[in-house]
């Protein structure tokens, strides 16, 4: 805190950092608290033979959010595994990583970093069909990319160390970046494999479609069943709201040590004001009860005993006011009884 009771630049700081991150907690909590109430107002629709008939009697042949879960069937062709056999899929993912150690100039200490650097996601059409065998119903899921939690299996995964000479160490050394290797990654979303869909259920003709929904709701494709599902989008909204509630305490507790720091001031300055003026009337009473020889010696006299005369100068203030063996008997750290400044110098004061 400043000598004139206002919040120094470091506390505004504070206060203004705490107060933006709780906002931008706040916000985040409030999305992922919409996206859960949202994923828990999801109808839940079985399918099974009497999905057409509860389509047909809904508003515009359409359920804007619903659940649907069922197991993945390719319409026609199907995608092959690259690496392992007899594996079949409808949406096939395939990724390189670069892994090297970077040398950060800052910390003096090696980290591990990683890079894509090439990803290819291949998608063929596939329907959710029952896992009871004997049902002739079938939902067409449409744009499963677009779905934020694609239930991929990985189904291959290798790495390549990198083989490097002498001379190729040392040089990476002097760069500065030591590449460890590449690592190879094949997904799959199986032929076969359980899924949950939640997204806009659409009847067109006699094709049923599972599509993103409209009105900025979320489009799921999980391999997790639906209780999983918002077990997680409730886990996670509880974590932001923790977070949230504690840099929103860390806000308000630096508030309230700001808030008392300037009324602990406050009082200060009023306390030593008023004895400012009490020393005032006290010495004025003095001077009136004083002979006319003495009142010239009062005036001088040190504001803390009246009985010396006034011997030191204050820095950096500058006030004259106290007698040297006041001044040595003042609590550290020395402040000035007049303004409260902090004393740094002491100059003698001579009267000739």
């Amino acid at each position: 805190m400043e000598s004139g009771g206002r919040p120094s630049l470091g506390q505004f700081i504070l206060l203004g950092t705490s107060s933006v991150v709780t906002a931008v907690l706040y916000s985040l909590y409030r999305q992922k608290a919409q996206v859960a109430q949202e994923l828990k107002g999801a109808k839940r629709i079985h399918l099974g033979e009497d999905l057409k008939s509860i389509l047909s009697e809904a508003p515009g042949k359409c359920v804007p959010y619903a659940v649907i879960e069922g197991a993945v069937r390719s319409v026609k062709e199907t995608l092959n595994s690259q690496f392992v056999e007899n594996c079949k899929g409808v949406i096939q993912r395939l990724t390189l990583q670069e892994h090297k150690m970077v040398w950060n100039r800052t910390t003096r200490l090696w980290n591990d970093c990683s890079k894509i650097i090439h990803q290819r996601t291949n998608v063929v059409p596939f329907d959710l069909v029952p896992h009871e065998d004997g049902m002739d119903v079938a939902v067409r899921v449409l744009k499963p990319l677009d779905s934020l939690d694609l239930g991929l299996e990985t189904v291959y995964e290798k790495f390549h160390p990198s083989v490097q000479s002498f001379t190729d160490v040392i040089g990476h050394y002097i760069s500065g970046e030591q590449p460890k290797g590449v690592q190879e990654t094949e997904e799959m979303l199986k032929v076969g494999a359980a899924l949950t869909g939640v997204g806009e259920l659409v009847l067109d003709s006699s094709c049923i479609r599972l599509q993103p929904p409209k009105q900025g709701m979320q489009y799921y494709l999980s391999s997790q069943d639906f209780d999983s599902l918002l077990q997680r989008q409730e886990s996670s909204v509880r974590l932001w709201k923790v977070l949230t509630l504690v840099f929103g305490f860390a806000t308000c507790a630096t508030l309230f040590f700001i808030l008392r720091k300037q009324y602990v001031q406050r009082r200060e300055r009023l306390r030593l004001q008023q004895m400012e003026e009490a020393f005032r009337e006290h010495e004025a009473q003095l001077l009136s009860r004083a002979n006319p020889e003495d009142r010239e010696s009062l005036k001088n006299a040190c504001v803390m005993c009246l009985s010396s005369f006034r011997s030191c100068v204050f820095l950096e203030c500058g006030h004259v006011c106290s007698c040297a063996e006041c001044y040595h008997a003042l609590p550290e750290p020395k402040r000035c009884p007049i303004c409260r400044q902090a004393i740094t110098r002491v100059i003698p004061l001579y009267n000739s």
